[in-house]
């Protein structure tokens, strides 16, 4: 039976892709921020559950400990992140949407990367066309977005550091047997926003959204596609999908962005790889 981690499981797409893929008869691992709405799934579905803050990187150094106790790892789906408000750094002194979106998923995976390997796992990355509409500014070295900050480009410079780590992770690994795949999502009806005071706060509160955004189980088909389908065959290493296609990225990179955000990004965490 294999075993899949999906992060950012508590809510939304996360605990949609959680049910379909239990359903589907996969041993489901939930990590989630909000011990009450993890606590509540994992009783519902009979899954196992981690807790973790992402703004703060000891969290996610005790995660990979405790994730590897499950042994095998067939699927790690890096599927949390949001957009925040006004800039703010967290503990560690990282931008906190820069942190949350791309650095704890990057150290999540950098830590458990050598089991990955031996499992030849697939790593999905929850990315977002949010990258084409707000990071085609993209600096890769102001990761720390200290110029020009805005809580949508922040967000979207996320979503993009997604789509680069991807493509830098298929680079240095599809040899060793890790197959590296991101997605959008959709526009979903979730709590995505609650933590920013944002205008897309507004919009995602308000009935406008009914218009225009697909319901967490629809999106969730998405994840679970990646999941479940052979790469290679199915979708292709390394790239983004919207649905069951790949998505055009605007920002272009001949490979040199994608490579400087890892080194930058391992640099960063290198205090917690011990």
């Amino acid at each position: 039976m294999p075993t899949i981690i999906i992060t950012g499981a508590s809510d939304g797409i996360g605990a949609a892709a959680a049910r379909q893929l239990k359903a589907n008869g996969h041993n489901v691992v939930l990590v989630g921020r909000s011990k009450a709405k993890t606590e509540a799934l994992a009783r519902e579905l009979n899954a196992p559950f981690h807790l973790a803050d992402y703004t703060q990187l000891a969290d996610v150094q005790r995660l990979a400990g405790e994730l590897l106790d499950h042994g095998r790892i067939d699927v790690l789906a890096n599927n949390a992140g949001g957009i925040m408000g006004q800039r703010a750094l967290t503990s560690d002194g990282f931008e906190m949407t820069f942190q949350v979106n791309h650095l704890a998923p990057f150290l999540l995976t950098r830590l458990l990367l050598e089991r990955l390997i031996a499992s030849r796992a697939k790593v999905i990355q929850t990315a977002s066309a949010a990258a084409n509409i707000f990071g085609r500014n993209f600096d890769v070295d102001d990761l720390n977005n200290e110029r020009g900050y805005t809580p949508q480009g922040a967000y979207g410079y996320g979503k993009l550091e997604n789509i680069l780590f991807t493509r830098e992770l298929d680079r240095r690994h599809r040899a060793d047997g890790i197959a590296a795949v991101s997605f959008h999502p959709g526009i979903v009806r979730s709590n995505f926003a609650n933590d920013t005071t944002h205008l897309m706060r507004l919009f995602y509160h308000s009935p406008l959204k009914y218009l225009i955004t697909i319901s967490p189980e629809r999106s969730a088909q998405r994840l679970t596609w990646l999941a479940e389908s052979a790469p290679g065959t199915d979708w292709q290493l390394g790239e983004c999908y919207s649905g069951r296609k790949p998505m055009p990225v605007a920002f272009k990179d001949d490979g040199t962005a994608a490579r400087r955000l890892w080194e930058h990004s391992e640099t960063f965490v290198k205090p917690w790889l011990g």
